[in-house]
């Protein structure tokens, strides 16, 4: 008998039809939050001012408009292709859930028009909005310390049909190579360029750094220690001169050349120093260093040099003497320079010392999970055969991927880790149904309650409507 009622339930529960319904749904739902951030925030009415010079007419969508679509569809992460914004535009329950009417909903072809529309002058105003609100963050945050790590990243197009600057690159794919600042878990500035360009390409970073370093001075904190963690690539007596004038630090990952080496296997065993540091497999990883000054052959001063060997391969398990991986550490800290004098001032010290410049130089790695945060949150190939126009998308790929960051710190923390990478957080909070209904003239999202329950919705909502605002110069 109770069998039979089981069976008997099953079948009540099953669907035996569909129908259609002119309400107003979406599976987007989380994007009401997000929307919400942007406009607290005055992100849009900065853009605005910045590029409301493209709108040639007003029949066509405000630049803030356009710019409110274009980072909800990068938040959405959907889809990758621009004609993505056509079945948008057809959906009057995503329209409601980004707050616009569906008559100013964008199609493909009006975002191409605009992506184009942008000259490479006013490419770069993408930059100085990503320094400002590096500046924003940091007048939130209060860092005492600001470490900046520089590197270049390959972006995959290899199967872009005659794109404009897709050159081969040192990864051994064609594509487009972007020289990326970052600070924590944002990328702060970038520059797109050719595949083939390397690493120290021209004067790129010596502008970059120039700008970021004279943007913290004036904008946040003159006595503020800047320090920059770069690797072999970068390994430039120009630009570690300029970072020395500028009376910043550095670390900066040498080369085994033979001279180098000749000389380490000279070094005694018993002269080695040993620092303990965080390791893999839930151990601390023990590397054997030696310090000793070293100028290269243009050089025209010596600098400090640590030789760095690791113990234990990232299994945990210990290398043997003649297979562990070495590396050379260049830096500036430690000798004396007003960057150890502001360190000293701001209770870093121990970042001076062999076994601080180590643990500092390692923390590299955390870099590196941003550039797969953004290659998660975004696209490495890029849509357009003009390079103004993929430059255009890129920039607007970082600025939505800078404020998803905030977004996670401001609205979302304790609901979400911050750490979280893009597609956990869509799955969790973007990927939600909700239902927008008119009420008493005004429009109200509707979640269901376990959904409501488990994101604590309330919370998020009054979150995204109080957010930090941003405060230009």
């Amino acid at each position: 008998m109770p069998e039979a009622t089981k069976v008997q339930n099953h079948c009540k529960s099953r669907i035996s039809r569909v129908e259609t319904t002119d309400e107003r749904i979406t599976g987007r739902g989380g994007l009401s939050l997000f929307v919400r951030y942007l406009e607290g925030t005055g992100i849009l009415a900065m853009l605005d001012s910045c590029f409301g010079r493209i709108r040639k007419s007003r029949k066509g969508l405000p630049v803030s408009e356009m710019f409110k679509q274009i980072l909800c569809f990068f938040m959405d992460g959907t889809s990758r292709h621009l004609g993505h914004f056509d079945q948008l535009a057809n959906d009057p329950g995503y329209a409601a859930t980004i707050q616009t009417r569906p008559k100013a909903m964008a199609s493909s072809h009006a975002v191409k028009r605009f992506m184009k529309a942008f000259s490479m002058p006013l490419v770069w105003f993408f930059r100085w909005a990503l320094l400002e609100l590096f500046v924003w963050r940091l007048r939130l945050s209060k860092p005492e310390i600001i470490i900046l790590g520089i590197d270049l990243v390959v972006l995959n197009n290899d199967d872009a049909v005659r794109r404009e600057e897709v050159k081969p690159t040192y990864k051994k794919v064609k594509g487009f190579g972007t020289l990326n600042l970052t600070w924590e878990n944002l990328v702060v500035d970038s520059v797109l360029r050719s595949g083939n360009k390397h690493s120290n390409h021209g004067t790129s970073v010596h502008r970059m750094i120039k700008r970021v370093v004279t943007k913290i001075r004036t904008r946040y904190a003159d006595s503020v220690p800047i320090v920059f963690r770069l690797d072999s690539g970068f390994l430039d007596q120009s630009l570690l001169r300029v970072m020395e004038d500028l009376e910043v630090g550095y670390s900066v990952s040498g080369k085994l050349y033979k001279d180098i080496t000749a000389v380490m296997e000279q070094v005694p065993e018993h002269t080695w120093q040993r620092h303990y540091g965080p390791g893999p497999a839930e151990e601390n990883q023990i590397w054997e260093f030696f310090e000793f000054g070293d100028r290269r052959g243009t050089w025209k001063r010596f600098r400090r040099a640590i030789f760095t060997r690791p113990m234990m391969s990232e299994l945990g398990q210990h290398y043997l003497p003649t297979l562990r991986p070495c590396q050379v550490i260049e830096t500036n800290l430690g000798m004396g320079q007003a960057v150890d004098r502001k360190l000293a001032r701001a209770g870093y010290e121990y970042l001076t010392s062999p076994e601080g410049i180590i643990d500092l130089h390692h923390g590299r790695g955390e870099d590196e999970l941003v550039f797969r945060s953004v290659k998660d949150f975004g696209s490495e190939t890029l849509p357009f055969q003009s390079f103004r126009a993929n430059a255009v998308y890129y920039y607007c790929m970082l600025l939505a991927h800078f404020l998803f960051c905030c977004f996670k710190t401001d609205v979302c923390s304790g609901v979400v880790d911050e750490n979280a990478y893009p597609t956990t957080v869509r799955r969790k909070l973007i990927d939600i149904g909700a239902k927008i209904v008119s009420h008493s003239g005004s429009q109200v999202l509707k979640v269901a309650r376990i959904v409501w329950e488990r994101l604590q919705f309330d919370l998020l909502w009054q979150r995204s409507g109080r957010p930090p605002q941003i405060q230009l110069a």
